[in-house]
């Protein structure tokens, strides 16, 4: 046992060092990481927002959210071209992983058709909304296009 952990140490220690068997120098870049998916980049200007409803507002449920848009183009799931994408709102959430395309749950929810505008169904109490703009694979532009969190009561 004693030397098989001997023989462990051994190999990761040869493996973290240079071609030489020494520390690997810092002027050398480490090769670097493979992405899952390259983000799309931000169209400069770029802006979504949630027109409705507004922050502090308290509403009944349905609750019908507009989302808008400023220098892109809102485009369904899929759609491969330069500066569009759509919309996810996220409900008492938030994005863990901007790498990754965004979750499909309760609290993550893809308007994949190019929607615009919905009707969700909310619990009483204070929530949390906030859109996040994803490319044709549902992954966060780089920078993130997002809207500011907004906070509503539902009655």
């Amino acid at each position: 046992m004693r030397r098989a952990i001997a023989a462990t140490f051994v190999v990761l220690s040869l493996a973290a060092c240079g071609d030489n068997g020494q520390p690997a120098s810092k002027d050398k870049a480490a090769a670097p990481a493979p992405e899952m998916s390259a983000r799309t980049p931000s169209p400069a200007g770029a802006k979504v927002m949630i027109l409705e409803p507004k922050d502090g507002a308290v509403v009944k449920s349905p609750v019908t959210v507009k989302f808008g848009v400023e220098g892109v183009e809102v485009v369904p799931a899929g759609t491969d071209k330069p500066n569009s994408g759509h919309h996810h709102l996220l409900i008492d959430a938030k994005i863990d992983d901007f790498n990754a395309p965004v979750p499909a749950d309760a609290n993550h929810i893809h308007y994949g058709k190019a929607q615009t505008e919905a009707q969700i169904e909310l619990k009483p109490g204070k929530h949390t909304l906030q859109d996040v703009f994803g490319d044709k694979n549902h992954i966060p532009h780089d920078p993130p296009l997002q809207s500011g969190i907004i906070t509503i009561t539902v009655e």
